[in-house]
């Protein structure tokens, strides 16, 4: 993390702080390990919940922790070797998890990933986060496509971990009519601050509320949830 990536977040703290709304339910946890865990509405959560991951890298501590203590359905999507390596070990004896070798985006297309800066790293980013020459390419998917084709009429809880693509896949989604009860997304940087704010601004006018902030994730909670909770 670069120190203006520090300071942006703090920021980005600041900006966010009075917006973060308390959760009237159980306590948040966070779910998965320090790196790949989310801070989520435990109470929330129901078992057989419909989730799908994006980006998968080399944890996938979050997604067998909410198929083993929730009962949750886990659709995982990463089209990196590294990643389908890391599913092949660890995932081994989840039924209830089923894994994807595609991106998400905005339509359904083949993209460059571009490679980390660090080959130690395993994350690749279509928008390029880091200005890197090495690529592959790969399928990519708009999250609705992927319903259509899994069977699914709506999904529960979307996480995307997806190196920039977030904003173009949550505006895609909601123009699709698509509406997660959780979305977990991290904002990955470098990410101008005006299009941090875009794209939260435009979370937030989909109906959702703005719950936690862990680092750069961020956990929303769509209104139909609140309102179903509240009652």
């Amino acid at each position: 993390m670069t120190p203006f990536a520090d300071l942006l977040r703090l920021l980005i703290r600041y900006l966010y702080r009075r917006q973060v709304e308390r959760y009237a339910g159980a306590p948040l946890e966070k779910v998965g390990s320090d790196y790949g865990g989310w801070v989520l509405p435990v109470d929330l959560i129901q078992p057989g919940w419909t989730c799908y991951a994006g980006g998968v890298g080399e944890d996938i501590t979050f997604d067998r922790e909410i198929i083993e203590r929730f009962g949750c359905r886990v659709f995982a999507f990463d089209p990196t070797p590294r990643a389908a390596a890391h599913v092949e070990q660890h995932a081994e004896g989840f039924s209830n998890f089923r894994f994807l070798p595609v991106g998400l985006w905005s339509e359904d297309t083949v993209l460059r990933f571009y490679a980390p800066r660090d080959p130690a790293h395993v994350s690749h980013s279509i928008v390029n986060l880091q200005e890197t020459n090495t690529y592959f390419e790969a399928p990519c998917r708009t999250v609705s496509s992927l319903m259509s084709e899994l069977g699914h009429d709506e999904i529960d809880l979307l996480k995307i971990d997806i190196e920039g693509a977030e904003h173009e896949v949550v505006r895609s989604m909601f123009a699709q009519g698509v509406f997660p009860t959780l979305l977990c997304m991290e904002i990955d940087q470098p990410a101008p601050l005006l299009k941090i704010t875009s794209t939260v601004r435009r979370i937030r006018k989909a109906g959702y509320t703005l719950i936690n902030i862990d680092g750069w994730n961020f956990t929303f909670v769509h209104a139909k949830a609140l309102s179903a909770s509240a009652g």
